[in-house]
């Protein structure tokens, strides 16, 4: 008499191999996802840095320019803290930096890229195990 289905041994290998495949998916789909994510503070401090540009145009200097005075808020994406610092134009020259800074859960354990800048001339910069030009994403 032939009997249809599973032995225990054959579904002891099933649940082997798909822990297997896990072990592997899982953290490569995390890091995936926070690479994913610095776009929500490079998208931000680039469209802030435009705001204060079109700003200076205006008014030639960036003090009480709409983002400035803003003082931290989140990115739109809730997954930075973003921060504008325009020094006192009667101590320094017309500037300012933009830090981001994870917010979220998901993207403080991220330390590939742990916060980003960008400062009046344009230079991007990051702080983390890599190269700002990977944080930015131009590499």
């Amino acid at each position: 008499m032939k009997k249809n289905g599973f032995t225990l041994v054959e579904l002891m290998i099933v649940v082997a191999v798909v822990a297997i495949l896990a072990m592997i998916a899982i953290p490569s789909y995390t890091q995936y996802v926070k690479r994913a994510n610095r776009t929500d503070a490079t998208k931000t401090l680039t469209l802030d840095a435009q705001a204060l540009e079109r700003c200076y145009s205006q008014a030639f200097t960036y003090v009480n320019c709409a983002g400035a005075a803003a003082g931290s808020l989140p990115s739109p994406n809730g997954k930075y803290t973003v921060t504008i610092n325009v020094p006192d134009p009667l101590v320094a020259a017309p500037s300012y930096s933009i830090v981001a800074v994870p917010l979220s859960s998901d993207q403080i354990g991220d330390t590939a890229c742990t916060s980003f800048t960008l400062n009046t001339a344009g230079a991007q910069g990051a702080t983390g195990t890599s190269t700002a030009a990977t944080c930015w994403g131009s590499t």
